[in-house]
């Protein structure tokens, strides 16, 4: 049998979640710890029964825990004009937080 799990919105992106899930996502407000529900969930799956939202599925919800925020690894950007003595060498560690999704409601 297939898990339930749904597919929601947030930080401007879209992320797939089941429960038990751990996700990372872009750096988020509140501690480590703290609850958080993200309620403009647009698809729910359970088993066969799939719920598409127009836009959003109502009465749908993920529930979830704030377990770390922190930063990813280091991207190196490197910028060169041949020719011209122009090198430019700049790195980029991007945030995030780990979620850990605890239940789901579909709705």
């Amino acid at each position: 049998m297939a898990m339930a799990y749904a597919i929601f919105e947030a930080c401007g992106r879209q992320f797939r979640a089941e429960a038990g899930d751990s996700i990372r996502m872009p750096l988020m407000d509140g501690d480590p710890g703290a609850k958080v529900t993200f309620d403009r969930v647009l698809l729910t799956a359970d088993g066969d029964k799939v719920k598409a939202g127009q836009p959003m599925v109502s009465g749908a919800k993920v529930l979830g825990e704030i377990v770390e925020h922190g930063k990813e690894r280091k991207i190196y950007v490197f910028k060169f004009k041949r020719r011209k003595n122009y090198k430019r060498k700049t790195g980029h560690r991007q945030q995030y937080t780990e979620v850990k999704i605890t239940d789901l409601k579909l709705g």
